[in-house]
């Protein structure tokens, strides 16, 4: 076949579980599938939907690999949230996670793996996802509505206050 395609992942992550622990654990093991080119700073945010329950650390990384979108999914993933003890609450969608790690975009492809649509169109209803990923790649353009990540980003600067940036906590050792 040739050599393949190197695709760009943007990978948001979360984490209410052990999450200084869990989110750089979960950055380490993706390496595996390819390269970490970018990560965010981590931020502290209160739970959605289930609201008894302590507040969650996201971020977002870009990983380039030579894996197709469902790959990433399937193989890098599920391999990692395993890895890290996710357990599935059928009941409780929003329940307590170790680790929680969804594909938020994809090059600039428009697609659906699952029950997932990417680009993902929580990215301009939730702040923790909009920021990190702005952090990663201010100019990347939205797909479908031609936005800079930085522009959608902007619609919660006004917000942020409902989120902190947890400097304390690192997802690469290189980054001290």
């Amino acid at each position: 076949m040739g050599s393949k395609h190197v695709n760009r992942a943007y990978l948001a992550l979360g984490s209410n579980i052990l999450p200084e622990e869990n989110l750089p654990a979960a950055v380490a093991a993706l390496t595996q599938f390819g390269e970490i080119e970018q990560v965010s700073s981590v931020w502290e945010s209160a739970p959605v939907g289930d609201t008894n329950q302590a507040n969650f650390l996201n971020a977002a990384v870009l990983l380039t690999t030579t894996l197709s979108a469902h790959e990433v999914r399937l193989n890098a993933i599920d391999f990692v949230e395993q890895q890290l003890k996710r357990k599935r609450d059928a009941e409780n969608i929003n329940a307590a996670r170790t680790i929680d790690i969804d594909i938020a975009l994809f090059n600039q492809d428009i697609l659906r793996i699952e029950h997932r649509k990417i680009p993902d169109p929580e990215i301009f209803e939730r702040a923790f996802l909009a920021i990190p990923l702005a952090e990663i790649d201010p100019g990347y353009l939205h797909p479908e509505t031609n936005q800079t990540l930085n522009e959608i980003a902007e619609g919660f600067r006004s917000s942020a206050n409902v989120m902190q940036r947890r400097l304390d906590v690192r997802l690469r050792n290189e980054e001290s």
